[in-house]
């Protein structure tokens, strides 16, 4: 068996909160287990923050904010980053190992990802320079009125177990080349990672303050972070119901918020797509990572003429899948991460049988060669899903495939948007005709086209309906983090009627 080459961490080692560049002890005194989805034993503990912890850290980051980072030039910003993006190069292997011990995701896959965040610290470190502002030509006679755009302040940055480093960076990039200053709040199933990358903003050269992370549980910690009256903006990653309870939290304060949520995504393929191409489109897209993946192309559409085939081969090649080890190189399907995700794909997988869907493929534990700690459930597929059924309209977060035929564009536009969700839309056919109307069509923030699950830096990503607000990545997302502010001079004063707008 081959496995990655990765320095082995200490078996268990205590985690303290990172408040203003330094490690500290919680204020409740507490640290809390972490478990290995894989062995089901803990390795490491994390510190219970609450809100005096929340105080500590937002008040470091204000003072920085107010201090040396506010008095940075964007340029001077803009090497820090590219820096750090050096490190996390240098570092990458490491961070990709602690990730797979915390979520228990594939190797192949957190090495990949954390070796690419890379790419958003240098992305942004260039881009910190280059916002501009405008001369406005108004028609007031004697003004120059200009724009400019300036940081929020402190925001707060909330990120989920599922990818917890990939996805700080598409956050914690533009938010620092915008010029502002963060406190994290990590998930408290996966905050290791998110822990050990600190290393790297002091030795990059970070002042201290600019970047803080207060772990701990929602209600004692997250929530008194969004609530923070010195917090400013909140971006978060993670489920819908828990993206509508910060949007609300911050309503109260008419704070800006970015939120990337939940999905329940069309993977669409019709009759004259490449078939095989296809099938592992369809593969990528709900059983890499277990399907614990927002963009998780969980409803399989199939046009009619090829459905019994199509579905034939796909559980073929999907029953082949190796299952264990997520350390190893050669495992195609790793653990589920949490205990309580592990309960939920399997509630589904009976409601979905209480519906009269059938299970062609899986539908229980996986407990064969290679399984340990108790968290692995097989690759499963369900056949004659109608669109009104949960399975199809709920997102399970999870190795479950609902599989729906269709007949023809209309009957496949018309089942991919009957959903709550809109992240994401994949569409599979040789007809270029075809593409471009399904991808104008479909109200999905991304849609991809013969390929599925491709994000990168320079490209916007986010949702529609119930899937989110605002975008991330791409050159527009640094503005998410910016507030423009409109100057006016007059350079030729006269008296004027002070009870009169002109």
């Amino acid at each position: 068996m081959t496995r990655a080459n990765l320095t082995k961490e200490p078996q268990v080692k205590r985690y303290g909160l990172y408040i203003n560049g330094s490690w500290s002890d919680p204020d409740t005194g507490i640290w809390f287990d972490t478990q290995n989805p894989y062995t089901g034993e803990a390795w490491a503990k994390i510190a219970q923050g609450n809100a005096a912890d929340v105080d500590r850290a937002v008040a470091a980051a204000k003072a920085a904010f107010e201090g040396v980072w506010g008095t940075m030039k964007p340029t001077e910003r803009g090497k820090l980053l590219v820096r750090l993006a050096e490190l996390i190069e240098r570092d990458a292997a490491r961070l990709g190992g602690l990730e797979v011990c915390d979520n228990g995701k594939l190797i192949a896959e957190m090495g990949a990802q954390t070796k690419y965040m890379a790419e958003w610290y240098r992305y942004y470190g260039g881009l910190a320079d280059k916002i501009e502002g405008a001369v406005i030509p108004t028609d007031k006679p004697n003004i120059l009125n200009f724009t400019r755009y300036e940081p929020l302040g402190v925001v707060a940055l909330i990120t989920p177990w599922n990818s917890p480093l990939l996805l700080l960076a598409w956050k914690l990039a533009a938010a620092l080349a915008a010029g502002n200053t963060t406190v994290i709040k990590p998930s408290e199933f996966t905050s290791v990672s998110t822990l050990e990358f600190m290393s790297l903003f002091a030795e990059a050269g970070f002042p201290p303050g600019v970047v803080n992370v207060v772990t701990g549980f929602g209600l004692e910690a997250g929530a008194p972070l969004v609530a923070h009256r010195d917090v400013e903006k909140v971006a978060f990653t993670g489920s819908d119901i828990a993206g509508q309870k910060i949007y609300e939290a911050a309503a109260r304060k008419i704070m800006p918020v970015t939120l990337e949520l939940g999905g329940k995504s069309p993977n669409i393929v019709f009759a004259n797509a490449n078939f095989e191409a296809a099938i592992m489109g369809a593969i990528s897209g709900i059983f890499a990572a277990s399907g614990q993946t927002c963009i998780a192309g969980s409803r399989l559409l199939v046009q009619r003429s090829i459905h019994d085939k199509f579905v034939a081969r796909l559980v073929e090649v999907a029953g082949a899948a190796k299952i264990g080890d997520p350390m190893s190189t050669e495992t195609n399907v790793g653990p589920i991460t949490t205990r309580p995700q592990f309960q939920k794909v399997l509630d589904y997988i009976d409601i979905a049988k209480d519906e009269g869907a059938t299970c062609v493929l899986g539908g229980k534990p996986y407990t064969g060669k290679g399984a340990q700690g108790g968290q692995f459930i097989e690759p499963t597929i369900f056949t004659g899903v109608t669109n009104d059924m949960r399975i199809a309209q709920e997102e399970v977060f999870g190795p479950i495939l609902s599989v729906i035929p269709f007949e023809d564009e209309a009957e496949a536009i018309e089942i991919g948007n009957d959903i709550d969700f809109g992240l994401a839309a994949g569409v599979w056919t040789s007809d270029i005709g075809c593409a471009l109307r399904m991808s104008e069509r479909l109200r999905a923030g991304t849609v991809w086209v013969n390929t599925y699950r491709a994000v990168s830096f320079t490209s916007p990503f986010g949702g529609y309906k119930r899937s989110g607000e605002g975008r991330e990545s791409g050159k527009d997302a640094i503005k998410e983090f910016l507030q423009v502010k409109s100057v006016w001079i007059a350079h030729e004063t006269t008296p004027q009627n002070p009870f009169i707008i002109r």
